[in-house]
């Protein structure tokens, strides 16, 4: 698996065994918290399967969701440069296998093999322009410009549509967008009529430009 990823992509394969031998292979239940926001890490997670989403909360309860990670993608690095506390908390969303890294492991693994920090600049500078984005909808959109955003961000082209292949609820939409449920679900069904979009299984499916306006 970590043959796979472009972080370890320029390690030989006695290198990435014993890499692979010093990590920790551990498996969570569904709602399971990995990493909880201000404690301080020492390690990094590499997801072999299952999915996962970042988010920050605030002590009403209320969450803002920053990203989803899933099969193949890291996070908790910034801890392995640093040690101060982690930026946010990380959560299951089903069943998933962790490969966890040491900052130990990881640093020896450097030393052997530099050009693995600019695998690791790349992923950083991706996670900054996506909360760039996050903060810019926020502040600059309204809550349908925001959902139109999200989607647009999250579709991909499958068989010429735009498909949302991430299952999400009408309050993952909602936590992601700082907003209700009901205002989301308001949105969504408007523009199901207007035939923009459909929902099938918790998919969406893209049928033509979203309208700039709600």
């Amino acid at each position: 698996m970590l043959a796979d990823l472009p972080l370890f992509s320029s390690l030989d394969s006695d290198e990435l065994e014993s890499l692979s031998a010093r990590a920790v292979n551990r498996t969570y239940r569904k709602n399971t918290i990995v990493i909880n926001e201000g404690e301080v890490g020492n390690s990094m997670y590499v997801v072999l399967s299952g999915q996962l989403k970042a988010f920050l909360s605030e002590d009403e309860g209320k969450e803002f969701i920053i990203n989803t990670i899933g099969q193949g993608e890291y996070f908790g690095e910034m801890s392995l440069f640093d040690a101060s506390q982690r930026s946010a908390s990380v959560i299951t969303i089903e069943p998933t296998q962790l490969l966890i890294i040491s900052k130990a492991s990881f640093d020896d693994c450097l030393s052997r093999h530099p050009s693995i920090a600019h695998h690791i600049i790349k992923g950083l500078i991706s996670m900054l322009r996506i909360s760039t984005e996050n903060v810019r909808s926020l502040a600059l959109m309204d809550v349908y410009g925001r959902v139109a955003h999200l989607l647009l961000r999250l579709a991909e082209e499958v068989d010429g549509k735009l498909v949302v292949k991430e299952k999400l609820t009408q309050q993952d939409i909602a936590d992601r967008v700082g907003s209700s449920r009901e205002m989301v679900s308001r949105i969504l069904k408007d523009l199901k009529i207007g035939n923009y979009i459909e929902l099938h299984e918790k998919q969406i499916t893209i049928n033509e430009k979203l309208p700039p306006h709600w």
